[in-house]
């Protein structure tokens, strides 16, 4: 048994800025494998991506959701005993990010759905960590990451969309990520820096994209034209035009 990945490396160029992923089974469950500058990362699809169970549960996440489900709890429902401190809240974090170099690796082999579960975890641990932090600025140290999360979140809807030709789905969930990151802005009384947001600007940049793209085939076109008559209230127009679609996607199927 040989321990030196040299071969397997000069085999696998690792691209500067881009993120160059593989998927593959292995001998205990699929896995995918992510090319760095220094060697390779190789990540469970299913689970913990190292597949490490903290404390005999799927993750530090499930480990600590449970500790707070078990503590006591006042009237009101909350929980005065239990709480994250440093220590906790690193640990999420480090697993964090885990899951985001996964989710990262699903968004360029375009499985959207993956990307979707995985976000979908991360925004709930930083949901979690927000409510039991031990102080604001801890629980920050673990939040500010979420408009990144959210991002990729609408990146991977808006994809999905434009995989099916649905431009118009595309558009209207990429402005809802857009709503959804000033959102966190204002809840978090940071208001100032929604205009600075790389990722607002990154998905206001999107959408004029799209939005100044002409369609690309002749599905995309009459629900490009379908808006555009309901848009200025030609809805005779629009009666012809989602006829004329309905036949061609029943065509199609």
């Amino acid at each position: 048994m040989t321990f030196d990945l040299t071969e397997m490396l000069q085999d696998w160029d690792y691209k500067p800025g881009q993120v160059v992923a593989r998927r593959f089974q292995g001998k205990d469950g699929e896995k995918i494998q992510l090319r760095v500058d220094l060697g390779i990362l190789q990540m469970n699809v299913l689970g913990r991506p190292d597949g490490k169970k903290p404390m005999g549960h799927e993750s530090w996440f499930h480990f600590y959701r449970k500790r707070s489900e078990q503590a006591p709890t006042s009237a009101d429902g909350e929980n005065p005993d239990f709480a994250l401190g440093s220590e906790e809240c690193g640990r999420l974090q480090q697993e964090s990010i885990q899951y985001h170099h996964r989710y990262i690796c699903f968004f360029q082999l375009k499985d959207y759905e993956a990307v979707e579960r995985d976000c979908a975890r991360n925004l709930e641990v930083f949901s979690f960590v927000d409510r039991f932090a031990e102080s604001d600025d801890l629980s920050w140290s673990v939040v500010q990451f979420t408009p990144q999360l959210t991002m990729m979140r609408t990146r991977a809807r808006g994809e999905a969309c434009l995989g099916e030709s649905d431009r118009d789905a595309a558009l209207l969930a990429i402005e809802a990520g857009i709503t959804e990151l000033a959102e966190f802005y204002r809840d978090h009384e940071r208001e100032e820096l929604i205009e600075q947001s790389g990722e607002i600007l990154s998905l206001r940049g999107w959408l004029d994209e799209i939005r100044r793209k002409p369609p690309q085939n002749e599905i995309e076109r009459l629900r490009f034209a379908l808006a555009e008559a309901i848009r200025i209230e030609d809805y005779e127009t629009a009666a012809e035009v989602r006829d004329q679609l309905r036949k061609l996607q029943a065509s199609e199927t």
